[in-house]
């Protein structure tokens, strides 16, 4: 029996400004084990699509976790993260309203890998209704998007905190 390669597990963090991130920071190192970087909060403005749900002036940033984590930690992982989604939200009458949305994934030596709820024909299916969505590859020393990379990934927004936790990952 094979066992799943190491990776590095992190987070984008989507959430109002006003969410305290230290505070979400903490608990998700409840669930993923101790954080070892946060990076800068930067403006969401790629889309629209959850202006809805979480409101207008959105805002992004990265966090990941000391682990050790093995690549067969997605599935769970993503789980994990909709159950704290869950425990922060507001609920209108019968509505819940994400106050946060975490986008969980890992990165290795090659690639960054998300974890998904939705089907699509570039996701591959895990396991327990979550896919695995290939978001960026390492090459040339840089990450490169693909053609269904987030608009935000694509747009290499959070290169520069991907290539230092992928440099975090190689150190150990």
């Amino acid at each position: 029996m094979s066992v799943a390669p190491h990776i590095k597990l992190f987070a984008a963090v989507l959430s109002q400004p006003h969410i305290d991130r230290e505070q979400i920071a903490h608990l998700m190192a409840e669930v993923f084990g101790s954080v070892d970087y946060i990076g800068p909060t930067r403006s969401f403005n790629c889309t629209s699509y959850y202006q809805d749900e979480m409101g207008r002036g959105l805002v992004r940033y990265i966090v990941s976790f000391t682990g050790p984590h093995r690549a067969d930690v997605l599935v769970g992982a993503k789980r994990g993260c909709i159950e704290l989604e869950k425990g922060c939200a507001n609920t209108a009458g019968d509505k819940l309203n994400r106050t946060i949305n975490i986008d969980i994934g890992y990165l290795d030596h090659h690639k960054v890998v998300l974890a998904s709820t939705k089907a699509a024909g570039h996701k591959i299916y895990l396991d327990d209704g979550i896919y695995a969505d290939l978001a960026l590859r390492y090459t040339n020393k840089s990450w490169q998007p693909l053609p269904w990379s987030f608009p935000d990934f694509a747009a290499g927004h959070y290169n520069e905190e991907l290539l230092a936790i992928r440099s975090i990952f190689m150190r150990r």
